[in-house]
């Protein structure tokens, strides 16, 4: 399980992660602290379901809210390194995204989701189209994005 590999890794090289989570609404950081022993690597997570939010908490550019939306690359890699500012953690996650039935916009439709992992001042992200109802399309999420952190910190040697 994604989650246990995870820790493991975070625990061996005594790491800490956050989360900033948009349309998962807390479904990584209850995936992470589900864990029996979590308390030693997960400092936070940040449920950032308005743009308010995103900004004042996250820091996330006001500019860039109005200009690509919540559900965008840039908005979603300022969450993730805002996470790692706020909490003062090593990596984070984040999710932006259209979990659905409703909410989907020209050229966002329901099921696009932006993913982003960093650790320290690096950070990946992408897009995703998951072909779910709304449950199915936050389990996938959150799946990936707890599978994006851990390729970015193997690919930053942490192994």
């Amino acid at each position: 399980m994604i989650v246990e590999e995870l820790a493991i890794l975070l625990e061996k090289h005594q790491l800490t992660m956050g989360t900033a989570e948009s349309c998962t609404g807390g479904k990584i950081a209850h995936m992470i602290t589900s864990q029996a022993g979590s308390s030693a690597y997960f400092k936070g997570g940040i449920v950032s379901y308005c743009n308010e939010v995103k900004h004042q908490v996250l820091g996330v550019s006001s500019d860039d809210l109005e200009k690509f939306g919540a559900v965008s690359k840039p908005v979603v890699e300022q969450m993730a390194l805002g996470a790692i500012r706020v909490l003062k953690c090593d990596c984070a996650v984040a999710t932006s995204g259209i979990a659905g039935p409703g909410g989907a916009v020209p050229g966002k439709p329901v099921g696009t989701v932006w993913i982003a992992a960093a650790y320290k001042d690096k950070v990946v992200a992408d897009c995703h189209h998951f072909p779910f109802y709304r449950s199915g399309n936050i389990e996938a999420s959150a799946e990936t994005a707890l599978v994006k952190l851990l390729g970015l910190l193997e690919e930053n040697g942490i192994k």
